[in-house]
């Protein structure tokens, strides 16, 4: 059975950090991309990071540049997500996603609340 799991949401005040990771099982992790999604209260998903199979290559949109760091490691099975100088925008629930050939798995999600 495919698995991702989120964990590492939680509550943090503007300026902090948070690191999110996504265990993942089922599947051979360390030949899919992947990627973090986020979707805030009441609106669409917003795609937050890639990471390639190898993990030699990132991307990130402008909305997180700078202040994001998607890592992974594949001896793990380990997806990581590395959020710093948070701001209230980046509340949302994160979910983990891995992609490959067409075939998209899901985690459940973790959430994450900026606020003082």
């Amino acid at each position: 059975e495919v698995q991702l799991v989120e964990s590492g949401g939680g509550m943090v005040q503007p300026g902090g950090s948070l690191r999110l990771s996504c265990a993942a099982s089922g599947f051979n992790f360390s030949t899919y991309d992947m990627a973090w999604v986020r979707q805030a209260p009441g609106q669409g998903p917003e795609w937050v990071s890639t990471i390639n199979a190898d993990g030699d290559s990132t991307y990130y949109p402008d909305s997180v540049q700078g202040r994001a760091t998607i890592s992974r490691d594949n001896a793990k099975n380990t997806l990581y997500l590395q959020m710093n100088s948070l701001k209230p925008e980046d509340t949302a629930d994160y979910y983990c996603n891995g992609a490959l050939n067409g075939v998209n798995f899901w985690g459940k999600g973790t959430h994450v609340t900026v606020s003082s």
